[in-house]
């Protein structure tokens, strides 16, 4: 049960709201009294408490139609006057080697996880920037630390996400709008079970029966209520970082990573510093 905030009352976006790590985000914020537009590609008011009455609006949503997000982005202000927390949380995982994408496997990909969040970013900026005020979530992974075997396309995706996100930080600044990238570790959703998967090509049989040996030794995740517990935890700071890890896993791991690549930079420091010599521009008279 989510502590009640001593805050006035806020109104949320959250997208991918049906299940898994947004439906722990939407209850966290309802049962502290704020408001939520709870929005998925399939999504039904019955898919959640009746007693949270009209503080909730479900709004079925396919993020990837563009038009179809500033529709769902009115019909929320209109609906309760602002927007004060937006949680880009819809997301598909592909898994697969990368030579085994088709064309169409890996837009899909991009199409949820990077473009999806881009639009819902689009529709809503205009609402935040005209409060002054706002913050906007990006649900990141652990695969935005590395890429890994299988998950390729889908740290690709996360890490345009990431890419776009820092930028969109500087930008939204100007206009009092916050954003935090988060990226959490393990938690018990329908992520993996729910996941696509390429047709496996036949020299890549090794390195997958590798990969699943790891997998068949198991892991233990998280209850998606304590990823929305540090969620309202965030959106309650007066400064809240650029980044927050979800996790003990991914937080070693984000420091193993980051310790790895420091020191290789380092190795070929020289290399890299000999790579630059600033010189007039070409035809320059100067």
């Amino acid at each position: 049960m989510a502590v009640p905030s001593t805050a006035p009352a806020r109104t949320w976006f959250i997208t991918g709201a049906s299940r898994g790590l947004g439906r722990a985000f939407a209850l966290a914020a309802l049962e502290r009294g704020d408001r939520v537009i709870a929005a998925a590609r399939t999504i039904a008011p019955h898919d959640f408490d009746e007693r949270h009455g009209d503080r909730l609006l479900t709004l079925p949503l396919d993020v990837t139609d563009r038009a179809a997000v500033f529709a769902a982005v009115a019909t929320a202000v209109e609906r309760f006057g602002r927007l004060d927390v937006v949680v880009n949380n819809a997301g598909t995982m592909s898994s697969g080697m990368i030579e085994e994408f088709t064309e169409a496997e890996a837009r899909a990909q991009l199409e949820v996880n990077l473009f999806g969040a881009l639009w819902v970013c689009q529709a809503v900026l205009p609402h935040l920037r005209a409060q002054g005020s706002g913050h906007i979530v990006q649900i990141s992974s652990i695969a935005a630390l590395g890429g890994f075997p299988t998950t390729g396309m889908y740290s690709a995706s996360k890490f345009a996400l990431e890419g776009m996100s820092e930028a969109l930080a500087l930008e939204a600044a100007h206009f009092g709008v916050k954003l935090t990238i988060v990226q959490p570790g393990g938690y018990w959703t329908d992520l993996y079970t729910g996941m696509t998967m390429t047709t496996p090509a036949e020299p890549y049989g090794p390195l997958r029966a590798e990969m699943e040996k790891q997998w068949a030794e198991g892991s233990i995740d998280s209850q998606p209520r304590l990823a929305a517990e540090a969620l309202l935890k965030l959106v309650d700071s007066e400064d809240p970082p650029l980044r927050l890890l979800l996790g003990s896993m991914v937080y070693d791991l984000a420091f193993d990573i980051s310790r790895r690549r420091m020191d290789t930079w380092a190795g070929w420091e020289q290399v890299s510093r000999a790579a630059e010599h600033a010189v007039p521009a070409p035809g320059s008279t100067g």
